[in-house]
């Protein structure tokens, strides 16, 4: 399976008469990409608004973040079980604007563990310096939906009218003649004399039930499923998307376009450093009958069908996908099969001792991406963007917030500048 990723680099994005790439900028002609969003009946109407890198603005709550992305003809379709009939995604060639975020805002704050204030667009300031998406140009898209919609729908007509608008915009880069850079992606398993690493990566947990018909894998709601085997390639190119549910340190649709470990491994495959043998997707389990079903289920694929010297495993959510993370590293550390874990401190009192949520000896190499320690008071924002006059007089500021909720800052599969720190 090869992926062609054809990067078109975005300084900037104007409205303008018709969508489409001037070198380095992005014209959206914001009348046709409404009228390709609006063919969804259970949106009433929809506001676009271009946020630029850097700038004093917030916007929220972020239902989630998309790279625009546009398959060419004659491979995999753009977003396979959603988009597209569910064929193997990964294959062909992909356009990809880089530097670029389709940004789907709610119209109603999530509540759960996120709070009042959801997950929040900070773009400047020192929160927004500890996002990377303060680094990008961003096309927001503000939904209009009936009050009496349930949550259901209303979260399936925001993700299809952000996955529709990103292809729409990424197809201006098929047959542009801005300069690109054409990128390779090629697993060769003639490397008997390099190590074998796998990757094994949580991407939902049981401790919420998915919506029903909700997106998560090649448009299914993750409803009974056992893991996974995956090429790599699937992740990158629209196999998964994250769950409506927001989730602690969670993963945006941008992070799994882009998703650091998986880039990272390929890096070290293409350099000669090792032999990236495959990947595992699995969700966290409900209780231990589907702990010790799923954690043995993974870590037997990992041994046996991509027969792995070593494996890179992430979480996401809480305490109890830590403890499936944990179990499935045990198991494979006792077959023979090296590991190392990436975990998040979520202790409440910040003690190290309250962050150890598992102690095997055997899985000894433990890599800590930061915690919700860090709190900052943000200032009055220059300009708000939000779905409802309510949420924006709260994001207007000032306001307390803990980084868990400036998107992009916390991030419990890799990408995050946080690191935990004992003094």
């Amino acid at each position: 399976m090869s992926l062609t990723l054809v990067v078109h680099r975005i300084d900037d994005v104007r409205f303008g008469a018709a969508t489409r790439l001037e070198n380095s900028v992005l014209i959206v002609d914001p009348d046709a990409l409404r009228r390709l969003v609006l063919q969804d009946p259970r949106l009433e109407s929809v506001d676009f608004a271009i946020v630029r890198a850097g700038e004093n603005c917030r916007a929220g709550p972020v239902f989630d973040i998309v790279e625009p992305r546009a398959k060419e003809p004659g491979g995999s379709p753009d977003w396979p079980g959603v988009l597209g009939p569910p064929h193997t995604a990964g294959d062909g060639t992909t356009h990809v604007l880089q530097g670029m975020a389709v940004t789907m805002l709610r119209e109603q704050s999530p509540g759960e563990s996120r709070g009042a204030t959801g997950y929040v667009l900070e773009m400047s300031g020192e929160a927004g310096a500890e996002s990377s998406y303060s680094l990008l140009q961003h096309l927001v898209i503000i939904p209009h939906t009936p009050v009496e919609l349930p949550a259901q729908l209303r979260q399936r007509a925001y993700r299809l009218a952000q996955l529709k608008a990103a292809v729409c915009l990424a197809r201006a880069g098929i047959g542009a003649a801005s300069e690109r850079m054409v990128l390779d992606i090629l697993i060769d398993n003639d490397r008997s004399d390099l190590p074998r690493l796998a990757y094994v990566g949580q991407i939902f947990s049981r401790q919420r039930r998915p919506e029903a018909e909700e997106p998560i894998l090649y448009g299914t709601d993750t409803e009974g499923m056992l893991p996974t085997l995956l090429h790599p390639n699937e992740w990158l190119d629209g196999a998964v998307l994250p769950s409506y549910h927001t989730s602690l340190g969670g993963a945006e649709t941008y992070f799994y376009q882009n998703h650091p470990v998986i880039e990272a491994l390929y890096r070290r495959h293409q350099a000669g450093e090792l032999n990236f043998a495959g990947t595992v997707a699995t969700v966290a389990s409900a209780d231990n009958f589907d702990r010790d079903r799923n954690t043995r289920f993974a870590a037997r694929l990992v041994k046996w069908a991509l027969k792995a010297d070593a494996a890179v495993l992430t979480k996401v959510g809480g305490g109890v996908p830590h403890a499936d993370l944990a179990e499935t590293a045990r198991l494979l550390e006792c077959d023979g099969v090296k590991t190392a874990v990436q975990v998040t401190d979520l202790a409440r009192d910040h003690r190290v001792e309250s962050a150890l949520l598992f102690n095997f000896p055997e899985v000894d190499a433990i890599v800590c991406i930061g915690g919700n320690s860090t709190r900052w008071r943000l200032p009055r924002a220059g300009r708000v963007l939000a779905a409802n006059s309510g949420l924006g007089e709260l994001l207007s500021g000032p306001l307390e917030i803990d980084s868990l909720n400036v998107i992009g800052v916390a991030n419990q599969q890799g990408a995050s500048r946080l690191r935990s720190m004992v003094y």
